[in-house]
């Protein structure tokens, strides 16, 4: 099997209540999201500092609708599954690679990103020349080390083409996980946000989580 990794100098997310309507709106007819609670389903932030890939140091912030994992016989059950909506990139090379790669829809103009670590929180700004698209916090907790399963769900669709698909990636890291409430997530007007209810979307997460300095490897795309 050919594996692609992605060396990153860190990782951030965490998750939200979003409206089950917009999850349902955004999701492929043969995925269904995951409730918190009735109309309530997950969305997930992530950002990434990439420091090692096939197209050089990019960063990412990817936006998820949480679903459920497929699950199959001999392999770990993933800690958590996505179904990418819409991701942006500060490299044209690097959104090149992933619409190609993995069918992930992209913001499709390079972004400005801001990473400001403090001892105690990651703060992410995500702008549009000088306007703020997207502004994510993250707090620490205890870190220990890791290797996690995940499933991505992808649709050909989303990227102009035909298909579904779903990839396995594991993250090798120290990781801290916690639902200490402590983060924070404001959403502003922006092509990027266009398929969402912003007011729908919780500011505060009801779970955070922080890799540190580790890898990022992709098992080979599947076709569902």
């Amino acid at each position: 099997m050919n594996l692609t990794r992605y060396g990153f100098e860190s990782c951030v997310g965490a998750f939200f209540e979003m409206s089950t309507q917009d999850a349902r709106k955004i999701l492929p007819s043969h995925l269904q999201p995951v409730e918190v609670m009735h109309e309530r389903s997950v969305m997930a932030v992530l950002a990434f500092r990439f420091t090692e890939s096939e197209v050089g140091e990019y960063d990412e912030l990817v936006m998820s609708v949480i679903t459920p994992p497929l699950i199959e016989a001999g392999k770990a059950l993933p800690k958590a599954a996505f179904f990418p909506f819409m991701v942006a990139t500060s490299t044209d090379a690097s959104r090149a690679h992933a619409i190609e790669r993995w069918r992930l829809p992209h913001h499709m103009a390079a972004l400005d990103f801001e990473f400001n670590e403090s001892d105690s929180a990651m703060e992410v700004i995500l702008k549009d020349g000088d306007d703020p698209v997207v502004e994510l916090t993250v707090t620490k907790h205890d870190f220990a080390p890791a290797v996690n399963p995940y499933h991505c769900f992808t649709s050909g669709a989303s990227v102009g083409g035909e298909g579904n698909f779903k990839v396995n990636i594991f993250m090798d890291a120290p990781h801290s996980e916690h639902e200490e409430e402590d983060g924070e997530l404001i959403l502003h007007e922006h092509p990027m946000t266009s398929m969402l209810t912003l007011e729908e979307v919780s500011t505060i997460p009801f779970r955070e989580e922080w890799y540190q300095a580790g890898v990022q490897t992709f098992e080979e795309l599947e076709t569902l």
